[in-house]
């Protein structure tokens, strides 16, 4: 298997642009969701640990981890950054010390997390997490992020056409 780039937008569908009322004539195209993962262990507790770097008006769908090796302490929290401002609710708590998949709630903390959760910015944005387990002796897992690649301006199709 091998890796490609491609500069997103990567718009799937079969009508670019709408020309009539009718299904095969109305605009159909999405843009792809990709993700990126990183593997976190109990011992990763800096104040913000780079997680990824994900392109300038991406629009964060879903952050998950999955805890492989379940987490030796009764309360760890994980909070995600996004160019140093809080995205998720940080006290997730002691569902890290099962193994298996936990979504972290997105956007619900503050206006600004939830802003920058439907577009990051005209810049790319450097995701960063926290992790409070000070006294975990075991744990580990893999951090995933769900995004769309947009434009810098947020959207998915330029909105003046040039040839």
């Amino acid at each position: 298997m091998g890796l490609a780039s491609h500069l997103g937008p990567w718009l799937l569908g079969t009508v670019k642009n709408t020309t009539g009322t009718t299904a095969g004539t109305l605009r159909n195209m999405g843009a792809t969701v990709v993700a990126q993962s990183i593997p976190v262990l109990y011992t990763d507790i800096t104040a913000a640990t780079y997680a990824f770097t994900i392109p300038a008006g991406s629009q964060i769908l879903t952050a998950s981890f999955n805890t492989t090796v379940a987490y030796a302490t009764t309360t760890p929290t994980y909070a995600l950054l996004a160019n140093g401002t809080a995205i998720n609710t940080a006290s997730n708590g002691s569902v890290f010390t099962n193994t298996g998949v936990v979504q972290l709630a997105l956007g619900n903390n503050n206006a600004a997390g939830a802003a920058l959760c439907a577009n990051v910015g005209t810049t790319d944005a450097i995701i960063t997490f926290t992790q409070a387990n000070v006294t975990a002796t075991s744990g580990a897992g893999v951090l995933t992020l769900t995004y769309v690649v947009r434009q810098s301006d947020g959207t998915y199709v330029s909105t003046a056409f040039t040839a």
